[in-house]
């Protein structure tokens, strides 16, 4: 498999499809990574490889995974960030569009703040959120799943680093999707498509916030994951918007 390395930090990433470019990131949690596909509500290369470019990849130390790196404690979310556009750098792609699964519509905001003018549309699918009955339901999931066995393969790293890590992915900003603020939100002018969930990590409320606050969001159906009927309509739904966004050739 490939890999795109930039100092400390590797990434794994694969490809499918031809098209203008989709990054799509699978769900996960801290475990996203590109194995987790085949048990995901829907696989978006098998059903985009027809339409797009697809890329996808390995989040850093992800487990299961073979993406590397440090544990970025300062800015958790920016280094995502990092990653994902560091990638596209390396594949020579400026402008794309960006699908990302529960922990992906974190990433999808953060990547929205950080590169407007690159992120030419994006879908939130099952998008991760803040839940205020039940407020570390991430954390707990970073501490109790992801953790354990990211210690024992790294003997470098502390617990202490790790809870400091998993605050201020989820504690420092205690609301919404956690990487950014409702005031980038209600700012933020690229075009994006909700897929409301409600499961205890993904909160009903979080997608309808994004949707309700950013001035270009629309929304799919709800519920939409069955029967498979309503799933292929769903699917068909965010082809059709990522067509409409799709920027036109360059005249040569």
């Amino acid at each position: 498999m490939p890999f795109y390395d930039k100092g400390d930090v590797r990434i794994r990433y694969e490809e499918i499809g031809s098209g203008f470019p989709l990054l799509v990131t699978p769900g996960g949690g801290l475990n996203s990574r590109v194995s987790n596909w085949p048990t995901a509500v829907f696989n978006a290369l098998e059903a985009f490889k027809n339409d797009f470019r697809c890329i996808t990849m390995d989040q850093r130390n992800a487990m299961g995974g073979e993406s590397t790196g440090p544990v970025p404690v300062e800015d958790p979310w920016g280094a995502f960030a990092d990653d994902q556009l560091g990638l596209m750098d390396h594949l020579g792609i400026q402008k794309f569009f960006f699908m990302g699964y529960c922990i992906g519509g974190c990433f999808a905001m953060k990547l929205m703040e950080r590169a407007p003018d690159r992120v030419v549309a994006g879908v939130l699918c099952q998008t991760v959120g803040h839940r205020p009955e039940s407020p570390d339901v991430m954390y707990n999931s970073g501490r109790d799943v992801w953790a354990p066995e990211f210690l024992a393969k790294r003997p470098d790293v502390t617990m202490a680093t790790i809870e400091a890590y998993l605050h201020n992915l989820y504690r420092t900003r205690p609301d919404f999707v956690y990487s950014v603020s409702r005031d980038f939100a209600r700012q933020c002018q690229t075009p994006m498509l909700v897929m409301p969930d409600d499961t205890p990590a993904h909160p009903y409320q979080s997608s309808m916030d994004v949707a309700a606050l950013a001035p270009r969001a629309e929304l799919t159906a709800y519920p939409w994951r069955e029967p498979p009927e309503l799933l292929a309509e769903t699917i068909d739904h965010v082809r059709r918007f990522l067509r409409e966004h799709q920027p036109a050739p360059a005249i040569r």
